[in-house]
């Protein structure tokens, strides 16, 4: 009998036990989640904050490829007038200005020893963070006479905001913008598969004087034919079947293209538009078989999440303060002062 319990008691662990720990050690991984595909691109960063931010920012140059440090302020506008024209809207700057400034210091929270990209820096001076320039280079680029008629605008816009910041329910936003929506922006959700309770579809009104409110890329149909196969060699797309071969899948609220069928293949607006440079992916394809030209309109500039820089600029000409600007684009959010440390 004695044996017998032994037994028993060991039957017990290999049929109950030892399964029950097994199981709560694995953690499920679902088939999406896996890889890098779904990783936001580099202006939607985690919120956690690490380390403390004490007013200096260190930039790499993508140009000459050295790091330079520099105190905030100037950094901010050194970016306002890289990033917008400084003949807008003196409150559209203003709001430039906050949302510049709240990434700038979310970015060196998030990376206070560097960003994997530029280890030796948390910030650099291209798109991949946000565009700055020095005033000399700035003079370089822009008519004899730009800094006596537009660098005190710029500087205005910095000092009279200085320290201000965008907060959501007392936490840093990450405030993504982009030069022209087309009328309405994207959910971050649906551009880069990231929810962000901030960065939620708004109409944008007021764009129709943006120089790329509305675009336009013509190619042959022999063109178009070789990029799709190029890219997707399993498809058979033809000049005589593109209209049966090509067709929409989903679109997001705002109208942008989020997925199509090619021949089959479901790619996404994203993959699109990259593939045919196209200023957004509000696009619509046109072929004319007559002319053997494929057209192919856009609408907007960017990703079209956050705040519209055009749109930002035809609510400051009809009255809108920055504050009511930043509250329309970033939903939820607050504006405050962020203090320093010592």
């Amino acid at each position: 009998m004695k044996n017998l319990g032994i037994y028993i008691l060991i039957l017990l662990i290999v049929v109950v036990v030892m399964p029950a720990i097994i199981v709560n050690s694995f953690t499920f991984v679902p088939a999406e989640k896996q890889g890098e595909e779904n990783k936001p691109p580099d202006k939607v960063e985690s919120e956690e904050v690490e380390g403390e931010f004490k007013g200096k920012i260190k930039v790499y140059d993508t140009r000459n490829q050295q790091v330079r440090e520099m105190d905030l302020e100037e950094y901010v506008k050194g970016v306002v007038a890289a990033e917008m024209p400084a003949e807008f809207h003196i409150e559209a700057l203003k709001a430039q200005a906050i949302a510049s400034r709240t990434y700038a210091i979310s970015r060196s929270l998030n990376y206070p020893e560097g960003h994997p990209d530029h280890i030796e820096a948390t910030l650099c001076t291209g798109i991949h963070c946000q565009a700055y320039l020095t005033l000399e280079e700035l003079n370089s680029i822009h008519p004899e006479g730009w800094e006596e008629k537009y660098w005190p605008k710029i500087e205005e816009a910095v000092n009279s905001t200085r320290g201000l910041v965008l907060y959501y329910r007392g936490e840093l936003i990450e405030p993504l913008y982009h030069s022209t929506s087309g009328g309405m922006t994207e959910d971050a959700l649906d551009v880069f598969a990231v929810d962000k309770p901030y960065l939620k579809s708004v109409e944008s009104p007021y764009e129709e004087e943006a120089p790329k409110y509305r675009s336009l890329v013509t190619l042959t149909g022999d063109e178009f034919i070789n990029k799709l196969n190029r890219k997707y060699p399993g498809v058979n797309i033809t000049k005589e079947n593109i209209g049966e071969k090509i067709k929409l899948v989903e679109r997001s609220k705002s109208g942008r293209i989020k997925k199509i069928a090619i021949d089959g293949t479901i790619v996404s607006g994203r993959e699109i538009r990259e593939l045919f440079e196209l200023n957004s992916t509000n696009f619509k394809i046109t072929y004319n078989p007559k002319t053997n030209l494929v057209d192919i309109e856009t609408i907007g500039y960017g990703h079209g999440v956050g705040m519209s820089q055009w749109g930002a600029n035809g609510m400051a000409k009809n009255g809108k303060d920055y504050e009511a600007i930043l509250k329309h684009y970033y939903t939820g959010v607050e504006i405050g002062q962020y203090t320093i440390e010592d």
